[in-house]
């Protein structure tokens, strides 16, 4: 055997020695000393890739803050390259942002429920998944403060209907992919339709609104859950920044009243119908009579401390489904009770709103709402409020560096809006990967408008 052995071995090779004890202890050394420094390698090279506020978690989920992001349709992390537009790079965007004569100001356009506009493009010049190469953009975001600038007269519908075709039409990137890409800012509840013919340009673009509803005097939706993104209101900074804020939230035991209501009536049937059963219940339902001007009008303080001395707050719909008081109440740690069936709600897939909120039949406002706002205990309601207190930061327009922040949701949400590919009924390809459309053109040399879904 010992013959057959040695013609079996290769020539030059020696005899191997015996595996000792010694050897079998320091091969084990090895093993447990290499799993545990390649187990460090993979701690220190994630930290590196993931900020502390993107921890993987084992249910598949992202902690953000106090929320996790489902892995499943967003990944794992915030990957992101998006340009934000100059408003010296193309022609009629300054027009858009301060007025025909340029005498709008950002800081008039930061107040009110359009403030979002100038917000969202003020923290994305700043924001770390900024780029200035467009090549390598994944989407590209148009400033505009247009609500803004029509409401303080700037432009007129006409002319922001002209402006915002003007833009599109210098925008070669826009054109390559049909406006796909592009990320456009409606803050009010007329949405998109501020843009008159938003149907023919942008219909395909990614809007931000916090109106998912439509409104009552138009039969086309400027809404479409699978490209378009629901943001929150804009809250009074003087609310919501860390620290010693307008007014303070008051011990439920030291609130006068159960419910209001603060907002004009407006001639809507749930709104009048708010007014009516503060008549027949004075002492439970508060309902002032808001001025927009005059002595008698609200200024910002009073506003939040009537708001604050309730515990519940009602949001019925107006105009439109959305209501900022929603949002607003989450501050004075006031319950809000929707009262707007067709209300659309942000960032749904973290945010469980049955935990935080109370949503009533609109149909089904008098005293049997009351009633039952009263059985609601008081320990209830305050297990509500501290709920609400974990996530009102997604209402915060802060940096999208922040653990929890509006930008922050918002970036998660646009991350799973970028679209590889998107087939219509008006695209066609071939072979190559031409698109082209029913006439066989192809894409680049489509005619504006682009007639895509």
């Amino acid at each position: 055997m010992a013959s057959t052995g040695n013609k079996l071995r290769p020539p030059g090779a020696h005899h191997q020695p015996l595996c000792t004890r010694s050897h079998q202890i320091g091969s084990l050394f090895v093993v447990v000393s290499t799993f545990f420094l390649t187990r460090l390698f993979d701690q220190s090279f994630t930290s590196c890739n993931l900020s502390v506020d993107q921890v993987r978690t084992s249910q598949g989920l992202v902690q953000v803050g106090p929320q996790s992001w489902p892995v499943r349709g967003y990944g794992s992390q915030l990957s992101l390259k998006i340009y934000v537009y100059d408003v010296e790079e193309i022609d009629g965007l300054k027009a858009l942002m301060y007025g025909r004569d340029g005498k709008i100001t950002e800081d008039a356009c930061l107040k009110g429920q359009w403030g979002t506009q100038v917000k969202i493009h003020k923290l994305l010049q700043k924001s770390r998944y900024r780029t200035r190469k467009k090549e390598e953009a994944d989407l590209f975001f148009v400033p505009s403060y247009a609500k803004c600038v029509r409401v303080m007269g700037g432009l007129n519908d006409k002319e922001i209907n002209q402006t915002y075709v003007k833009v599109i039409s210098q925008m070669p990137y826009f054109r390559l992919s049909g406006g796909r890409n592009h990320i456009f800012v409606f803050p009010s509840g007329a949405g998109a339709h501020l843009f008159k013919s938003w149907a023919t340009y942008i219909n395909r673009s990614i809007i931000l609104t916090p109106e998912g509803d439509r409104t009552d005097k138009r039969d086309t939706s400027a809404f479409n859950t699978w490209k378009d993104i629901i943001i929150p209101g804009n809250v009074d900074d003087g609310m919501t920044k860390a620290g010693a804020t307008v007014v303070q939230p008051l011990p439920l035991s030291k609130r006068k009243y159960l419910a209001n209501y603060l907002g004009r009536a407006q001639g809507k049937a749930g709104r009048l119908k708010l007014i009516e059963l503060a008549t027949q219940f004075p002492n439970k339902l508060e309902c002032p009579d808001l001025k927009f001007s005059g002595p008698s009008k609200l200024g910002r303080k009073e506003y939040f401390e009537h708001l604050r001395n309730a515990k519940f707050c009602l949001a019925p719909r107006g105009e439109s489904s959305w209501t900022l008081r929603f949002y607003e109440s989450y501050f004075v740690e006031c319950v809000p009770v929707i009262l707007s069936d067709q209300a659309e709600l942000p960032f749904q897939n973290v945010i469980d709103y049955s935990q935080i909120s109370i949503k009533w039949p609109s149909t089904r406002i008098g005293p049997q709402l009351l009633q039952y706002l009263e059985s609601i205990s008081d320990e209830e309601i305050e297990a509500i409020i501290a709920r609400g207190r974990q996530v009102r930061c997604l209402w915060v327009y802060d940096s999208d560096s922040a653990p929890c922040s509006a930008m922050r949701g918002i970036m998660w949400e646009l991350q799973r809006k970028v679209r590889q590919f998107h087939q219509s009924a008006e695209t066609f390809w071939l072979h190559n990967g031409s698109i082209i459309n029913r006439n066989l053109i192809e894409f680049s040399k489509w005619e504006i408008p682009v007639p895509l879904p």
